[in-house]
C-alpha cells in the first residue's frame, strides 16, 4: 500500500474484553522497524511491548474500511488512538461520531499535549515531552548535561495512566451503561510525575537541579562506587543512619553536630558524601551486600542487564516469559509486574506479525463469512 495509507491495529485483550488501537502508519506499528537487534527479522523492541495482542490491517481511506472499523467499535469495549487531535474526525471515527453508534464505548485518546491548546497539533514524542516537562532538567550528573532516562518513562507512564483511567471508565460503565472519552497526554503525565520537585517550586519557590543518583531531600541516599562496581544505599531516617554508621564502623558520625538530623546531613551533604565515598571504595560490591544483609536499611547493587535477569528475586518473581513466535521462533519477554490471587495474568499470545489475525477477527468478532473476507481482500480493504 502507499505511504499514506491509514491502518487500524486491533487488540483483543481477553475473551470478554475487546479493544481497538489505531495506528496511522504504512506497515503497522513503527516499532516493528526499530533496531537492531532483530530476531529473525522481528524487532526486539516490538517484541517487548506487544504480547497478548491480535493484529488486523484495514484501509481507512476506503468507505468500506471505515464501516468495518465502526462495526468493530460496536463490538468493542475500548478504543485507544494516538492521532493528532482532529485527524480522526476527517474519517468520521472521532469520539463524537462513534459515541452515536456505540454509546457503551470507552474511547481513549493519547496525544503529545492534549486535545486542545496551543501545542495540541504537535506530534508527541517521549524525550520531547520529558524535555518540556522538566524531567531532563533534573536528570543527570550534578554538574553535567541534562540526561534522558534509560527507557521511555514518559511514554510508559502515560500508558499506565491510560490503563488506570480505562479501568475506572469501565467500572463507571457498569453503573451507568455509558462509555466516555478519556484524554491522556505525554506533557501532562510528566508534569504530574514531578511530584515533590514540583511541590518544592510551587510552594517554596525552589528551583530544581540535577543530583545524579542522589536525593535532593535525603542524605545519604545515592549510589557509591565500590572496588568493582556501584552500590546504592539510603538512610531515610535517623534510625537508618545509625545502623549504617554502625555497619561502616563510623559511630563517631552519630555525635557529630553536622550529621545529627537529616536536615543537618542535607546541609552538610558534600563533606558527608565525601567521607562515605572513600569508605565504600575500599570493598567490593558483594562484600558490602553481605555486610548490609538483614540490616533493615535500603540498599542494592547497580546491576547490568545480565545481572538483572540472573537475579534470584527476579527469577522467583517470574519476570521472564518464554514464548514461541510464528517467525522469530523462541523468544523471551519480560513478565507482568502484577500478580493476582484469583485471576490469571500471563503470556497468552506472542507479539503478532502484521495483520496476522485479520481472518480471525473478522470471522470471530464480526461473524464475516470466508467469502466476505476474501472479497474484502480482493478489494484491498484488508490485508
Amino acid at each position: 500500500m502507499g505511504k499514506y495509507q491509514k491502518f487500524i491495529h486491533v487488540n483483543k485483550y481477553c475473551e470478554s474484553l475487546v479493544g481497538i488501537t489505531f495506528y496511522f502508519l504504512d506497515g503497522g506499528d513503527e516499532t516493528r522497524n526499530w533496531g537492531p537487534p532483530f530476531v529473525n527479522g522481528e524487532s526486539a523492541y516490538f517484541l517487548s511491548i506487544n504480547r497478548n495482542k491480535k493484529s488486523i490491517s484495514i484501509d481507512m481511506k476506503m468507505p468500506k474500511g471505515r464501516d468495518l472499523i465502526k462495526e468493530l467499535a460496536i463490538k468493542s469495549d475500548v478504543l485507544v488512538e494516538n492521532f493528532v487531535p482532529g485527524k480522526l474526525s476527517t474519517f468520521g471515527l472521532d469520539y463524537e461520531s462513534l459515541h452515536k453508534i456505540a454509546p457503551h464505548l470507552v474511547y481513549c485518546s493519547i496525544t503529545g499535549y492534549g486535545s486542545s491548546g496551543p501545542y495540541s497539533a504537535r506530534p508527541g514524542f517521549d524525550v520531547i515531552a520529558a524535555s518540556e516537562s522538566g524531567l531532563l532538567h533534573i536528570t543527570g550528573p550534578e554538574d553535567g548535561e541534562p540526561c534522558k532516562v534509560g527507557v521511555a518513562m514518559t511514554d510508559l507512564s502515560t500508558g499506565l495512566y491510560a490503563h488506570g483511567a480505562i479501568m475506572a471508565a469501565l467500572l463507571q460503565r457498569m453503573k451507568t451503561g455509558k462509555g466516555q472519552k478519556i484524554d491522556c497526554d505525554l506533557l501532562s503525565t510528566q508534569v504530574s510525575l514531578l511530584v515533590n520537585i514540583s511541590s518544592n517550586y510551587l510552594n517554596g519557590k525552589k528551583e530544581a537541579k540535577r543530583w545524579g543518583t542522589a536525593h535532593e531531600s535525603i542524605v545519604p541516599y545515592q549510589a557509591f562506587k565500590t572496588k568493582d562496581g556501584y552500590i546504592t544505599v539510603g538512610a531515610a531516617s535517623n534510625k537508618q543512619f545509625k545502623i549504617l554508621c554502625e555497619i561502616l564502623k563510623v559511630q563517631h558520625f552519630l555525635a557529630d553536630p553536622k550529621y545529627l538530623s537529616n536536615k543537618d546531613r542535607v546541609q552538610n551533604r558534600k563533606v558527608l558524601i565525601s567521607e562515605l565515598t572513600n569508605i565504600f571504595s575500599k570493598k567490593t560490591t558483594q562484600q558490602w551486600l553481605n555486610m548490609l544483609e538483614g540490616s533493615g536499611i535500603p540498599y542494592g547493587p547497580v546491576n547490568n542487564m545480565e545481572q538483572v535477569f540472573n537475579d534470584p528475586q527476579v527469577i522467583h518473581n517470574k519476570m521472564i516469559l518464554d514464548m514461541v513466535h510464528p517467525t522469530a521462533g523462541d523468544i523471551k519477554v519480560t513478565g507482568p509486574a502484577v500478580k493476582y490471587s484469583d485471576s490469571v495474568n500471563e503470556g497468552r499470545l506472542p507479539p503478532p506479525i502484521f495483520a496476522e489475525h485479520t481472518d480471525v477477527i473478522l470471522s470471530k468478532v464480526l461473524s464475516y463469512s470466508e467469502t466476505e473476507i476474501q472479497n474484502l481482500r480482493k478489494s484491498r480493504v484488508v490485508f
